[in-house]
């Protein structure tokens, strides 16, 4: 279970770097450009942490679709983008096959 917490940390700060980056303006801006630098590095290390029990695959896995969806939603709200009927579809799909992944998957770490 600790490692999903750090799996979970390690979306969150993936998602606040990716959201930073955005308003980085290219790093031209200190703030968040120093924000996106510290929060890539936790997420690393957070990922990195989980990778001591859940398989590479099945961490990248989540880490990357639950980021997809939550930077998606972010961006929706922080910066007025709409996703169209085809970006809903594919994040729909991106939630189903990070639900089947936890779901169904029996790959193991060894």
């Amino acid at each position: 279970m600790k490692n999903f917490m750090f799996l979970a940390v390690a979306i969150v700060c993936e998602v606040i770097g990716t959201s930073a980056l955005k308003a980085s303006e290219q790093f031209s801006k200190l703030w968040p450009s120093v924000l996106t630098v510290v929060m890539y590095a936790a997420a690393f290390y957070c990922l990195s942490q989980t990778l001591r029990t859940i398989p590479v695959g099945i961490a990248y896995a989540i880490w990357s679709g639950v980021g997809i969806v939550l930077v998606t939603l972010i961006a929706i709200v922080l910066y007025n983008q709409k996703p169209d009927v085809p970006a809903i579809l594919g994040l729909g799909l991106i939630i189903a096959g990070v639900v089947v992944i936890n779901v169904f998957s029996k790959m193991s770490a060894h």
